[in-house]
């Protein structure tokens, strides 16, 4: 494979709007921004085809980080090269940090019958967004039998093991089944994908992670009363050894900010609860975290600091990885595997549909009328989603009020 870069098709501005959209509307967590992801730029822009957007989901569920934020980084990579990947990066991640902080300078939180109400309507919006994404992708990924099983088996692995290396496991196992069970016959290798990404770059940033997780905590042990130095180890490992993203990385987050008396436990607590009412990803919680830290560096600088340290590492994963992928999956046996792949990932969302985004909102016969009735109107209607997320909100409001 040469190491040249493919020429980007879109532009950082087309990019970063695109994703500004999505980081103003997209709540319901990791899960759900994958289906709005796909509703956008598979359905709607046609960016790429299932089967690829597929492939980046698969690969963003191997690396630690998180996932969804991966995902649109990737996305912007294939649009619009090095600066389309950061404009998305941006737009995603803008508009649930600067909120995140503002709330850590004015403190408060959603409250009341009618503040859980809305809350809880943004979760139910989750339900109708992830169980369209499953349908979608069951429909093109899921086509054969032996496809569908592959995605009844993630889905029960996953249940039955609910843990970030389980996912891994059935992601892998579903790779193996593939390689055996799935391969083409006489069909055509996947359009090539134009990664203006090279080889060298990606190598070089493989290295820059790598060499920062090993040196942060060194540079915190040579200098152990510089407290930035300290936040960026702390950061950067809490979101280099994290796989799925999300709330998995809030144990992580505690046990370096909390335990070492940084920030309060009812302070973390109440900007926890304040992210789940902010669209975008949860890993922005490391905003507020930055903002509100003891001792410092915190306020804006603390804010703007943690959320680098946080978002980085997964990002150069992806940069770093990108090059080498987009070889791997045009060889034969790699689709076949990339076949059982996908169909586990779709598997996975399915059993994300339940647990936790089906469990943690529809309690009761209201809750699953108004996320059916978000789910027609996005399937049927297709109704943007920004619609959605307004209709069931107050859906949620007016169920608390009675």
């Amino acid at each position: 494979m040469q190491d040249d870069q493919a020429k980007p098709e879109g532009s950082m501005r087309e990019v970063f709007l695109a994703f500004l959209k999505l980081g103003l509307t997209s709540f319901g967590g990791p899960i759900a921004h994958l289906g709005y992801f796909r509703r956008e730029f598979v359905g709607r822009r046609r960016w790429l085809d299932e089967a690829a957007f597929a492939d980046l989901v698969g690969l963003c569920q191997f690396l630690p980080g998180p996932a969804s934020s991966q995902t649109g980084f990737a996305l912007g990579l294939l649009r619009a090269g090095n600066g389309g990947g950061l404009a998305a990066w941006l737009g995603f991640t803008l508009p649930s940090a600067v909120l995140l902080t503002a709330f850590a300078f004015l403190g408060g939180a959603l409250s009341g019958p009618l503040g859980q109400g809305f809350l809880h309507g943004l979760k139910l919006v989750a339900v109708a967004v992830v169980a369209q994404a499953v349908w979608g992708m069951a429909r093109s990924l899921c086509p054969d039998r032996p496809r569908a099983a592959f995605a009844v088996a993630a889905a029960l692995i996953a249940l039955l093991a609910p843990t970030a290396l389980a996912q891994i496991a059935a992601i892998a196992a579903g790779a193996v089944a593939g390689l055996f069970l799935q391969r083409p016959a006489g069909e055509s290798a996947p359009p090539p994908l134009a990664i203006p990404v090279s080889r060298t770059v990606g190598i070089a940033a493989l290295a820059l992670f790598f060499v920062l997780l090993a040196g942060l905590p060194l540079a915190g042990r040579i200098w152990p009363a510089d407290h930035a130095i300290a936040e960026l180890a702390a950061f950067w490992r809490s979101g280099a050894l994290v796989f799925g993203g999300g709330h998995v990385v809030l144990p992580l987050l505690q046990a370096a900010v909390v335990r070492p008396g940084w920030v309060d436990a009812n302070i973390f607590l109440a900007g926890y609860g304040a992210a789940q009412a902010v669209p975008g990803p949860l890993f922005t919680f490391a905003a507020y975290l930055g903002a509100v830290m003891q001792p410092g560096p915190n306020g804006l600088a603390g804010a703007l600091l943690c959320l680098i340290a946080i978002f980085l590492p997964g990002l150069l994963l992806v940069l770093g990885v990108l090059p080498f992928w987009h070889g791997l999956r045009r060889r034969k046996a790699a689709q076949a595997a990339m076949r059982g792949a996908n169909a586990a990932v779709v598997g996975l969302l399915l059993a994300a549909l339940y647990n936790p985004v089906w469990v943690s909102a529809v309690a009761r016969p209201g809750d699953f009328a108004l996320a059916l009735l978000g789910f027609a109107l996005l399937t049927i209607a297709e109704i943007p989603p920004l619609a959605i997320v307004v209709l069931l909100a107050a859906g949620g409001m007016v169920q608390s009020a009675v």
